[in-house]
């Protein structure tokens, strides 16, 4: 079951973050992977959650070791207001009907991911034997959590060598990341799990990740690096992130 890994002041961005975990209930022998996901509210169980959580340690608990490396999970509480700020990797205007309309929004995820690389990933690799390396770290959310962690693979690629991104906020910041990725090398280690839902936002949202997907694949991306799904019945919301987690575990994480 979860369990509090830790509390933490994140240096920036202020305001104590919980950060919980899940060990998979199976003895596993050697340095296992580490998933990270945003939004650690929604991540487990549904009592932090406004609607529901993904339950993700009962989907690690169910793969198998035989045909999956099995993660440790570690996820983060995002800031509340703030969660805009910390996860949004450019300014931009705030969207309608957030606080602080109109103003600049954004613009701080790098201060996350520098907290992440020199605090959390040193605690969590001195408690658990985890791969070293990118290669046995995967970073994930959803929405703009979504998009905070495709931005995290591209800008730090010697810290996140997978990531799943389900419901990308990819609209932030005047379509920004596609620019921004654009610049980036290709890591040298880059394992993507890209969704989004033909529900959401009249289907702009299926069509921004589908244009993403077609931007990697002609970068060299395939079946065993990329797995891009549009959900018929996707809508934006937790219950089908919580749906399709699964299945996005099980390319993240299965055995070649």
């Amino acid at each position: 079951m979860p369990e509090i890994f830790g509390r933490y002041t994140v240096p920036g961005l202020g305001g104590e973050r919980l950060v919980r975990m899940h060990s998979p209930s199976r003895k596993l022998r050697g340095p296992r992977p580490l998933l990270l996901l945003f939004d650690g509210q929604n991540v487990f169980d549904d009592e932090p959650s406004f609607s529901g959580g993904w339950h993700v340690h009962a989907s690690v608990d169910k793969l198998s070791p035989e045909r999956h490396h099995v993660p440790v999970v570690v996820a983060i509480d995002h800031g509340g207001e703030q969660r805009i700020d910390e996860l949004g990797p450019f300014e931009a205007p705030a969207p309608k009907g957030l606080p602080g309309g109109g103003s600049a929004r954004g613009g701080k995820a790098d201060v996350l991911l520098e907290w992440i690389g020199a605090t959390l990933l040193p605690d969590v690799r001195a408690r658990f034997p985890i791969v070293e390396g990118p290669v046995g770290v995967c970073i994930g959310g959803s929405s703009m959590g979504g998009l905070a962690a495709m931005y995290a693979h591209f800008r730090r690629p010697d810290l996140f060598g997978g990531v799943i991104s389900m419901s990308p906020s990819f609209w932030f910041g005047q379509r920004a990341l596609f620019a921004f990725i654009g610049k980036q090398p290709t890591p040298h280690f880059s394992r993507i799990y890209l969704d989004g839902g033909l529900r959401e936002g009249g289907g702009n949202m299926a069509q921004l990740v589908a244009r993403m997907g077609e931007l990697l694949s002609m970068r060299g991306y395939g079946p065993d690096t990329l797995k891009l799904v549009l959900d018929p019945r996707g809508a934006h919301g937790e219950r089908h992130w919580r749906r399709r987690f699964p299945a996005a575990l099980r390319f993240m994480y299965r055995k070649s």
